[in-house]
């Protein structure tokens, strides 16, 4: 499939190289600073286009600018799309843009999926929630981006929700395994032993919640034997808020 990405940052360069991965895939990179985009290439391969010919090339044209750049951006491509005709599909990332006020900003009737994706796309473990115009080939865009991670569709209106839990995620877990590792530090564990004890208790404890089914309180619990070290640690954290803390740190970044 032919992709083409506006805009090759963080997370636009993260999907572009998920999308590497699948072969078939031709990769087109557009950044308005082409020095960027030329990087990635190094990197994936692709050519590096202009906006004419990211519109005139694409079948899926990914849209991963910063909202405050969106209305710009749009103005430069309602031309464009105007004269692509069909075969298209735009592929949003922006955060907080809904579909209609995206469709209603690039004045066109040309399929659309909205996704809010993760960091860890960037290492095929990413978690990516959609959702989509009717007409738009669903079945193509998941095939074409299968190696960025797990997809869910929701509705709309609950995507900053999803975004809040997914999105902002990698940042509370980055913060928890930088303090389980300081606290083994503090035990005596030279600082690197200790961040992979905690990243690969993460990986792995993520796996078997989503491979065996089993509600993550089910798992705590196996964990936890009767008068144990394990009790007493979650005894500390409950004592100190740790769900609460982390609920609340969610419907904070929902509502933001």
């Amino acid at each position: 499939m032919k992709i083409a990405f506006i805009g090759t940052g963080n997370m636009g360069g993260a999907l572009a190289r998920a999308a590497s991965r699948e072969p078939g895939n031709q990769l087109f990179l557009c950044n308005r600073h082409p020095e960027k985009a030329a990087r990635l290439q190094t990197e994936i391969g692709g050519t590096v286009v202009d906006y004419k010919e990211a519109v005139q090339q694409a079948e899926l044209l990914f849209l991963g600018v910063k909202p405050v750049a969106l209305p710009g951006l749009c103005e430069v491509l309602r031309p464009l799309l105007a004269s692509r005709g069909s075969g298209l599909t735009i592929v949003s990332m922006v955060a907080g843009v809904k579909l209609d006020a995206l469709r209603d900003l690039l004045a066109t009737s040309l399929p659309m999926i909205r996704i809010m994706p993760n960091t860890p796309v960037s290492v095929g473990e990413g978690m990516i929630l959609y959702t989509a115009s009717p007409e738009a080939d669903i079945g193509g865009f998941l095939q074409a981006m299968r190696h960025a991670g797990r997809f869910l569709p929701v509705e709309e209106r609950l995507m900053e929700t999803g975004m809040a839990v997914s999105g902002c995620g990698p940042a509370y877990v980055d913060l928890f395994v930088e303090a389980l590792a300081d606290a083994g530090v503090a035990g005596g564990l030279p600082r690197r032993d200790a961040i992979i004890l905690a990243a690969q208790m993460v990986l792995g404890s993520a796996k078997l919640i989503l491979e065996s089914g089993r509600h993550p309180g089910e798992l705590k619990d196996a964990v936890c034997s009767p008068g144990g070290t394990t009790i007493q640690g979650v005894r500390k954290l409950e004592e100190k808020g740790f769900r609460s803390a982390v609920i609340e740190a969610v419907i904070a970044a929902q509502t933001a």
